[in-house]
């Protein structure tokens, strides 16, 4: 299967190779007022969980193909987009009993698809209607959503950090999953000048590991948010937002979190409603010598969670620069620190781990055996752009539980109806969970192809050495995007 795996991403890297060198763009494809287009994902990763039973060392690929119809005029417009994601040597023994669990997403695909290891499917992934006034938008429909992203900054420090530090924190399409998640509903927005309101009501698709992505997951949110852009000088930007988010999950599966099983049990039928108030700060500050940025993020959360009271909250402060004087690289150093709080007492009737929703982990969590729940990550990042078509990233982490008492959380959120989304695993009373270490380098090689190349590598703490043999692992990818 490893070897077919790399046959299918040679063939695909061929191919792709061919059109994006048979001109700068492909020709645009109409009929009448309509266009068709189209994109490719190809990636093959490898997997070196941390150790235990069952199979941590695997290979396998997942390829995602698009193709869309869409129309635009200044009145209205619509696109019908459909999606046929294929998984290809998927692990069959990296699924074992509590609490070594799933042994990477290899693993999360196999028990998603009826412990399948080749598998596909073709889905709508979008289906929509906007309209446009003057001041206002109305898309009704499937659709993508990322919160946070409503607006793009002109500034281009501004623009990057929303895109990768601030976008999809709670809501989210799962980017790095082969499937991916949409959301049907209504999404209203209204810009005025510096000002966006935007207020979206809507229910997750399946999908993310699952391939079968036409159905619902019962969980639906409502989002409000107001952005406005603020401009202090011509080399002062910044963006302020504050939102709230009402999340809702009535389904009867069993929750994840540190209480016992009887008593996880005895709570089934009982629902989650959770209220998420927040907001985040960037700014841009440009000088003759640098650029400097400072980033700002917060929410505090309220509600019910089954029989408990929801009571958690979680923060992140960041800043970087970017030296003038070596130009060659354009280097950008940032670092900073995230929290995201833990529930100390199993038994005190409130719940205080920090919920992420249905958000993208792995933009946040490059190596996705963790994520925000539970969770301190000091960070540091140095990143090089030789050329405007190529990203050299570096990251170094110090990742521990906020709290000894909880779980270590991995998971995005609901994508089928009945898995509840979320894994945990013991602490054992211990904290500190791993140091990790990755880079990545990213090549746009045309105007509608690209390669990617990421290697991280986990040095296990003490949380990870009480489960598994082997206390470190590994994940590497290549990846190729090829759009029409």
């Amino acid at each position: 299967m490893r070897k077919f795996s790399f046959a299918i991403f040679a063939i695909s890297v061929s191919i792709a190779t061919s059109l994006a060198q048979s001109g700068d763009a492909p020709p645009d494809i109409h009929w009448g007022s309509v266009d068709f287009s189209g994109s490719l994902r190809e990636r093959v990763e490898f997997w070196d969980w941390f150790g235990g039973k069952g199979q941590n060392n695997y290979t396998f690929s997942g390829t995602m193909a698009q193709f869309a119809f869409s129309q635009t005029s200044s009145a209205f417009d619509w696109k019908l987009d459909f999606a046929i994601p294929a998984l290809i040597g998927l692990p069959d023994h990296a699924v074992q009993p509590a609490p070594l669990g799933q042994l990477g997403l290899g693993g999360s695909y196999y028990a998603s698809n009826r412990n399948a290891s080749a598998i596909g499917f073709i889905f709508p992934k979008q289906g929509y209607l906007r309209f446009k006034g003057e001041h206002a938008k109305l898309q009704v429909g499937r659709f993508e959503f990322g919160d946070g992203g409503e607006v793009t900054p002109q500034n281009a420090t501004l623009s990057v950090l929303k895109n990768t530090r601030i976008n999809q924190r709670l809501l989210g399409i799962f980017g790095y999953a082969i499937v991916q998640r949409s959301f049907d509903g209504a999404n209203l927005s209204f810009s005025n000048g510096p000002w966006n309101i935007t207020a979206v009501g809507a229910i997750p698709t399946r999908g993310v590991f699952q391939v079968d992505g036409w159905g619902w997951v019962k969980t639906p949110f409502a989002y409000l948010a107001a952005t406005r852009q603020v401009s202090y000088s011509a080399r002062n930007s910044a963006e302020w937002r504050l939102f709230g988010i009402y999340y809702d999950d009535p389904r009867s599966v069993l929750k994840t979190d540190n209480r016992s099983v009887p008593a996880r049990t005895a709570d089934l039928n009982q629902p989650i409603h959770i209220g998420t108030y927040g907001g985040h700060y960037i700014q841009a500050i440009e000088s003759d010598h640098a650029t400097v940025d400072l980033l700002a993020w917060g929410a505090a959360q309220t509600g019910s969670w089954g029989s408990l009271s929801q009571r958690a909250g979680a923060a992140a402060l960041e800043a970087g620069i970017q030296p003038k004087a070596w130009k060659a690289v354009r280097p950008w150093i940032r670092g900073g620190y995230y929290f995201g709080s833990g529930d100390g007492n199993s038994k005190d009737g409130t719940h205080g781990t920090f919920f992420t929703l249905l958000y993208t982990p792995r933009t946040y969590t490059r190596f996705p055996f963790f994520n925000q729940m539970n969770n301190r990550d000091a960070f540091g990042e140095l990143m090089l752009r030789p050329s405007k078509t190529v990203t050299i990233r570096t990251d170094g982490h110090y990742i521990s539980l906020a709290n000894k008492n909880d779980l270590w959380y991995t998971g995005g959120g609901a994508y089928q109806p009945w898995t509840f989304g979320y894994q945990g695993r013991p602490s054992n009373g211990k904290s500190k969970l791993a140091n990790l270490y990755d880079t990545s380098i990213d090549w746009n090689f045309s105007k509608v192809a690209s390669i990617g190349l990421y290697y991280g590598y986990a040095q296990g703490g003490d949380v990870i050495r009480a489960i598994y043999k082997n206390a470190n692992g590994q994940l590497g990818f290549i990846e190729l995007n090829y759009r029409f």
